[in-house]
């Protein structure tokens, strides 16, 4: 069965976000009663997966490299949305981004105290990654330095679970139509399976989200078609974990969400990365 190869130190993976950056992104996510932007609703979420993912990859003193991450980000610039030591290029080892963390800031978090008390405790979170908001939807240059990029990774490592791709948009490209450089990310593989371009389309409104649908007949707009398109269709070992978390899969679902709240964002994410996980050596 494909998409099964052992991650290891000696076969690593990787993760490659691309991010709209565009002035949209400033926007309030889910609309004006929310405090957060979409720009920060990203970033935050994007953090917390290196934090998680590194805490994961952490035995002892030693951060090991099972996985390779880079995001992209697409706005007024182009490129690694990383910064300082970082900025250079756009995959990384987790062991090298993991102690690179550009600040600390603090948060409140509510927990549990015992007889069904609750205490607000201030913890301390690292950030990789800054918000980021200007410019138009340059989807296409994203997607082309991305091909780049990866297809450098997956020529180092025939053997390995393929790249996971995640793009996160609020818009339509404003640099062309993204379906052949998308289908051109999409045809890079390594022998355990092709690259997993996935879509999440996040938005302003609180409209109910359509997560993974197999057809493009139940979405609205032929924008949301042309994302629902150049998503591959979710492979089997990724169904099951969908399916823990309440969605209506299928062998045809899409790994696709359109108009996605901050929830759906963060399930998207938990159902991109479990199997790579399960696969950890």
């Amino acid at each position: 069965m494909s998409y099964s190869a052992e991650i290891s130190r000696n076969s690593p993976t990787c993760f490659l976000f691309l991010i709209d950056q565009s002035g949209s992104m400033s926007d309030r996510f889910g609309g004006a009663q929310s405090s957060q932007t979409k720009a920060q609703k990203v970033a935050d979420a994007i953090n917390s997966f290196i934090e998680s993912l590194g805490l994961r990859c952490t035995k002892g003193d030693e951060v090991r490299n099972y996985f390779e991450i880079g995001v992209i980000g697409y706005g007024t610039d182009t490129g690694s949305a990383f910064t300082g030591n970082l900025s250079g290029q756009i995959l990384h080892p987790i062991g090298t981004i993991f102690p690179n963390y550009i600040r600390m800031e603090k948060s409140i978090e509510q927990k549990e105290t015992g007889r069904g008390k609750v205490e607000n405790v201030e913890i301390d979170f690292p950030v990789w990654l800054d918000p980021k908001s200007s410019g138009g939807t340059p989807m296409c240059a994203g997607l082309r330095q991305a091909y780049n990029a990866l297809q450098e990774w997956v020529n180092k490592h025939p053997d390995s679970f393929p790249p996971t791709v995640i793009n996160i948009t609020d818009g339509a490209s404003t640099d062309g139509d993204p379906t052949n450089d998308a289908n051109k990310i999409k045809q890079l593989g390594t022998n355990d399976g092709q690259v997993l371009l996935c879509n999440v389309h996040i938005s302003s409104t609180q409209a109910t989200p359509i997560a993974f649908p197999d057809s493009e007949a139940m979405l609205p707009d032929s924008y949301a078609k042309l994302l629902f398109n150049i998503s591959v269709t979710l492979p089997e070992p990724f169904l099951q974990p969908a399916k823990d978390l309440g969605f209506a899969v299928n062998p045809n679902s899409k790994a696709f969400t359109f108009n996605a709240d901050a929830v759906k964002l963060i399930q998207f994410l938990d159902i991109g990365t479990r199997r790579q996980l399960d696969l950890m050596r």
